[in-house]
């Protein structure tokens, strides 16, 4: 990177701090009006999760491009752009597809000097570290991917290029999520989830690459093996988790096995379980219907995940020049802020932060005691003053993170075992 290209962006920043961007601004400029002029529409392919209304209302009023959302499921994203892709010109997908998607050679590297804030992009993803520290980088650690040897190489690089696999949208640190009221004792370890205390009460996710790597910092947790990757396990490997997870299953340790947010939340608001493979955003909306539920630290860490956008070999002329444009504005502010609203982390933190009040700011990446109460992007309280983020600040949270999802070498295999255990 340039020492020009640095200065400007830092300028840019400068500039955007000078204007006193706060929440409820105006439209964020400084993009091309040609796309305003010569209206554009974007095919955005990815999950349901990661697709908001309201960030396509505020990208078609600021810059004219019109987003045409694409809801499939995760592995079908994954299909979609091995065979077909003509049919988007853009992915939001995750960091551990990468393995299955460039091989294909259906996605381009990402030009990082149209990228306006690539040098702003937290070092989670470019480096892998948190405040100059290195965090846990077991499985596909998005440091790994995020970069490639050239624009149409199927090679990932092993230091920083000008180009860029996938540009960070939305992240996270994945824990267990407890009830406190029905357990009624501190829980600090993984471990937890299998202690027979809580028989007929626990449950795992039953997403395998996913389900997996939760079991595997059970079983570490318990002292009982080590892995050298919890990502990336050998046959043996898989064999010895699964065999634990048929054990605990046939002792009846498990209530259910959820594939659905929305089954997650009801199984904890229910009662029905008390521990439980969870998501941050289903433990607000737990809390959000007035039941305790805590997004519980544990003393292991975190297993962590990361989406980004990319971009297909196929995608080029206004088209391209439009994608460029949205992804600009997308780490511009306004959605990053949008999205630390919803308890994800957002790609560029400096933008977000002047999108943000100062109160919300300290509540959601400082883990200060909130100021005011809480609100989502919907305007509905999701905490009330005085309370605290669980596990504390981005640093605090990010920096506690031990591995990342990932596809195992042996994944196929890995389906087939873990299938065995939900049959069991």
């Amino acid at each position: 990177m340039t020492t020009t290209i640095k200065l400007s962006r830092r300028t840019l920043l400068r500039g955007a701090g000078a204007a006193g961007l706060t929440l409820g601004a105006g439209p964020i400029t400084g993009f091309p009006n040609v796309i305003a002029a010569e209206p554009v529409t974007l095919r955005y392919l990815g999950t349901a999760v990661n697709q908001s209304g309201d960030i396509a209302r505020k990208v078609k009023e600021d810059l004219g491009i019109t987003i045409e959302y694409i809801p499939v499921v995760t592995d079908e994203v994954t299909k979609r752009v091995v065979t077909q892709p003509n049919s988007f010109d853009l992915v939001d997908t995750e960091y551990f597809s990468l393995k299955k998607l460039i091989p294909s050679g259906n996605i381009q590297g990402m030009d990082a000097r149209r990228i306006k804030q690539t040098d702003n992009i937290t070092p989670v993803f470019t480096r892998g570290e948190v405040a100059g520290k290195k965090i846990g980088d077991q499985g596909t650690a998005p440091k790994k991917v995020f970069y490639l040897e050239g624009q149409n190489s199927k090679n990932f690089a092993g230091s920083a290029t000008e180009w860029i696999t996938l540009i960070p949208t939305t992240y996270n640190a994945d824990t267990l999520g407890i009830r406190p009221d029905l357990i009624k004792r501190p829980v600090t370890s993984w471990r937890e989830l299998l202690n027979p205390e809580f028989k007929g009460k626990a449950s795992i996710l039953n997403i395998p690459s996913i389900g997996i790597m939760d079991a595997a910092m059970v079983i570490e947790a318990t002292g009982d093996y080590t892995y050298p990757d919890k990502g990336n396990m050998t046959k043996a490997e898989i064999d010895r988790t699964i065999k634990v997870l048929i054990e605990a299953k046939r002792a009846g340790q498990f209530r259910a096995f959820w594939q659905d947010f929305n089954e997650s939340v009801n199984l904890m608001a229910s009662g029905e379980t008390v521990i439980q493979s969870m998501w941050s955003p289903a433990v607000t909306k737990v809390r959000a219907q007035g039941v305790a539920c805590t997004y519980q630290p544990l003393k292991e860490g975190y297993r962590a995940w990361a989406s980004g956008f990319g971009l297909p070999k196929t995608l080029t002329g206004r088209k391209l020049d439009a994608a460029y444009d949205f992804i600009n504005w997308f780490l511009s502010g306004w959605a990053g802020a949008y999205l630390n609203r919803q308890g994800y982390y957002s790609a560029v933190l400096e933008t977000a932060k002047a999108q943000m009040e100062p109160y919300e700011w300290a509540y959601w990446m400082e883990g200060k005691p909130a100021e005011k109460d809480i609100k989502g992007p919907d305007g509905s309280v999701l905490e009330k003053a005085g309370a605290t983020r669980d596990g504390g600040s981005f640093e605090t949270r990010m920096g506690g993170v031990a591995c990342w999802n990932a596809v195992m070498d042996e994944n196929t295999y890995m389906v087939r075992k873990w299938n065995e255990f939900i049959a069991a």
